[in-house]
């Protein structure tokens, strides 16, 4: 479990046969085999480290889903250790499972902000709703105004200047986690009833 808040920005290194490579510092400090990071919002495991690195194991789920096809040796991203029990929850609940790819259509500085627009599946859009929570690239962020083709936040001068937001552009693409808390409430509104009656419990012996 996470929180969005970014605690370093790492560089991607390499994707080969399944496993990645993150070239970092700050995290490395208390990493353990098994431990879990979100990279770029998706929840990682440890496999090895060093003084400047850790690898993990990337399944093809976690490819079809996620923008990591789309890195290039040197490209930032985001990173955050997994949430500890006596730590401030700064964020939202992000659980490092991606929902899927959004790709950015704008960035618009408004005062000492910038508002991104992002383009987005309908599927992924019906759980984002304005003034929401949404998580880009594993960053804690709230929804400005959302419609039925994208959705648009606003990013602060600090946001910009800890993330790996100050090297996306038009174009770029961002893993997105929306709400996991909307996606359980669907799922037991659509789920069917019980079949099961009186009548079917007397003829069972019950």
């Amino acid at each position: 479990m996470f929180t969005g808040i970014i605690e370093e920005v790492g560089k991607f290194d390499s994707l080969i046969n399944g496993s990645i490579k993150i070239r970092c510092e700050k995290i490395l400090s208390d990493m353990k085999i098994g431990d879990s990071i979100s990279t770029n919002g998706i929840c990682l495991t440890v496999t090895t480290f060093d003084q400047k690195s850790f690898t993990a194991d990337v399944m093809p789920e976690t490819i079809r889903r996620t923008s990591l096809e789309n890195l290039k040796s040197g490209d930032l991203v985001n990173l955050e250790r997994a949430l500890q029990i006596n730590d401030r929850f700064g964020g939202h609940i992000v659980s490092g499972h991606i929902d899927g790819v959004g790709k950015i259509l704008s960035m618009k500085s408004e005062g000492n902000a910038v508002i991104v627009n992002i383009e987005a599946e309908k599927k992924l859009l019906k759980y984002i709703v304005e003034k929401g929570s949404v998580a880009l690239d594993g960053m804690s962020l709230t929804v400005v105004n959302v419609s039925d083709k994208n959705f648009s936040v606003s990013l602060i001068p600090h946001t910009r200047d800890v993330t790996n937001f100050k090297q996306k552009k038009i174009s770029s693409l961002v893993n997105i986690e929306t709400d996991l808390i909307a996606k359980y409430i669907e799922r037991l509104m659509n789920f069917k009833p019980s079949t099961i009656t009186k009548e079917f419990l007397i003829e069972n012996g019950f």
